[in-house]
């Protein structure tokens, strides 16, 4: 980095400040539009979009169903942030922080609004009674680990993933800072894993659904194309639990709902019914047109 900054004493709104998500990028929160959110036949409805904390709740939600609870048919529909579609205001309505994934549940009176992916998590797995254990201690553990990675996470994604992969120009300072978080976090995982099946030791649950879209992402190579950057091969402790739950038929479901990037088999824009995965990916619709 050769250009030093000096803050100024008050800070003001650039607009054209750079970057991948400049345009959405804003210092206020409401709405920008009014539009109403589509609502399916599904007492669970759920707007998201597959980025890591958008997959974390659909894959939550297809090992529920996998698991045999009827009741967790939802319907996902896809919302476009890089369109702004997370302002509109009823999205606002249900998340005030406009950030997806959002969940409206339908099945209660009147309707529960639930932001923030690790609280849909622990409100989901306790509205079911499943992927959180039951033993205190256990629980402890699966819930510190969900902390730990909505704590951890940022760091990934906005320190580690902007500056590495999306800010317009790269600056040796920020990457190298957050590449050492990054794998010092790489780190604590691997030496976890190195005594345990899952996070929450023999128990596969939402913990691990949390952290795996993330770190997963990154050690599977599908996160800001970093594995080699950060050596993601040398954490072989992550590797295997990234590889062990990458394998799960739910997971391969649940990654691909909302999902706008990538091929178009792993593309299923909305999710409404359990066939949608057979007939409703980009592949079969772009053939068909």
């Amino acid at each position: 980095m050769t250009d030093t900054y000096t803050p100024p004493a008050v800070w003001t709104w650039d607009k054209a400040n750079g970057g991948q998500f400049a345009n959405i990028n804003r210092p206020i929160a409401g709405a920008t539009h009014d539009k109403d959110l589509p609502v399916g036949q599904h007492p669970l409805q759920l707007y998201s979009l597959a980025t890591p904390n958008g997959q974390k709740v659909t894959i939550l939600l297809e090992e529920l169903l996998a698991a045999g609870f009827s009741a967790a048919e939802y319907d996902a529909w896809l919302i476009r942030i890089s369109d702004g579609d997370q302002f509109s205001s009823g999205f606002v309505a249900v998340n005030p922080n406009s950030k997806i994934p959002a969940l409206m549940d339908h099945s209660v009176s009147p309707p529960q609004r639930v932001f923030e992916s690790g609280a849909i998590l622990l409100y989901l797995a306790e509205k079911f009674g499943a992927f959180l254990p039951t033993d205190p201690a256990k629980r402890t553990a699966a819930l510190s680990w969900l902390f730990w990675q909505m704590g951890s996470a940022p760091l990934l994604g906005g320190g580690f993933g902007h500056f590495y992969a999306y800010a317009p120009e790269k600056y040796e300072y920020p990457i190298n800072r957050y590449a050492m978080e990054v794998k010092r976090q790489l780190d604590v995982l691997d030496r976890h894993l190195a005594d345990n099946d899952y996070m929450a030791g023999d128990e596969y649950s939402i913990a691990d659904m949390a952290i795996w879209p993330w770190y997963g992402g990154v050690v599977l190579g599908r996160a800001y194309d970093a594995a080699e950057f950060l050596d993601a091969g040398s954490y072989t402790h992550v590797l295997r639990w990234a590889r062990q739950i990458d394998a799960r038929p739910a997971v391969a479901r649940g990654r691909i709902v909302n999902k706008t990037s990538g091929p178009l088999n792993e593309q299923l824009h909305e999710r409404h019914d359990a066939g949608d995965f057979a007939t409703r990916t980009q592949d079969k619709l772009e053939g068909a047109a």
